[in-house]
């Protein structure tokens, strides 16, 4: 991440193998993760929705999957993708209990049914 926003670890990241092959180190540089997960808490949910996600934008890391079960609105997943100048775009939002999808090269979809609300 750029310097001037520190250094953020998301809760789960997602990198490609050939990535963590091609690592000369146990770190590696922001943009090689696919997906970074944050999972919002009572002491970082603000972070979480805001700073850590201008930094993964800034970063190019491609999507940013937020498990937010303090959202105002209640419980909510939301993927944020096609980050462009430190802004991701919200590509879909879906409460807990409903599934969301995640785009290729996952194309997948996550059953919520199972996430524990706060």
């Amino acid at each position: 991440m750029p310097s001037r926003l520190g250094i953020y670890l998301p809760d789960i990241t997602v990198v490609p193998e050939e990535e963590l092959h091609a690592a000369e180190e146990r770190c590696l540089p922001a943009a090689a993760a696919a997906l970074v997960v944050e999972i919002a808490s009572r002491a970082t949910a603000r972070i979480d929705r805001t700073v850590k996600a201008h930094a993964y934008a800034s970063a190019g890391i491609p999507l940013c999957l937020l498990l937010d079960s303090l959202a105002p609105g209640g419980p909510v997943c939301t993927l944020h993708g096609s980050p462009e100048k430190g802004t991701y775009r919200e590509l879909s939002r879906a409460p807990f209990g409903e599934p969301i999808a995640l785009p290729a090269p996952f194309g997948l979809v996550i059953d919520t049914a199972e996430f524990p609300e706060a």
